[in-house]
């Protein structure tokens, strides 16, 4: 029998308060700091989704949108898009949220390609994806054009 999940089995949220030891220079969220974030996100929604070991593969549109500033919080939000046979696709979307009226901004989004590891961290099977949503299943047809592009880059040696 093949194993199935929802999207809504893996999805992850985190809080980050960002703190003096979190932000740049420019007094903003340190990006290399934020893609931590991100890919830890995106490993927890992974291996929530396999059940296994995953390693992250790659990183697609990391779009910074907007800054983040000292004494917001920073909201994470990842969840699976696509599965391939070994691999799966995790968006991971940024917000900071304001403390007065709780209202969250998009600061940055990001696709994460991620694989599956068995045992002897050789990649393995991952459960298929059920998609309940109109808005799901849009996202499943933006990832096989995001996986197109990834495997003509991979061809074109890019």
């Amino acid at each position: 029998m093949t194993e199935e999940r929802r999207v809504s089995d893996s999805q992850v949220e985190t809080v980050h308060m960002l703190r003096p030891n979190h932000m740049n220079a420019a007094g903003r969220l340190f990006g290399g700091m934020l893609m931590q974030w991100l890919d830890e996100v995106a490993g927890l929604v992974a291996k929530r989704h396999t059940r296994a070991n995953v390693i992250t593969a790659s990183v697609d549109n990391l779009r910074f949108i907007h800054g983040a500033y000292q004494g917001e919080m920073v909201v994470i939000i990842g969840k699976v898009t696509f599965v391939g046979n070994t691999s799966l696709e995790v968006r991971v979307d940024t917000y900071s949220e304001h403390l007065d009226d709780g209202s969250r901004h998009p600061i940055n989004r990001a696709y994460f390609t991620m694989v599956a590891l068995d045992e002897n961290d050789r990649p393995k099977r991952v459960p298929r994806l059920i998609l309940e949503t109109e808005a799901e299943k849009a996202e499943w047809e933006a990832a096989e054009k995001r996986r197109q592009m990834r495997m003509k880059r991979k061809e074109e040696g890019f």
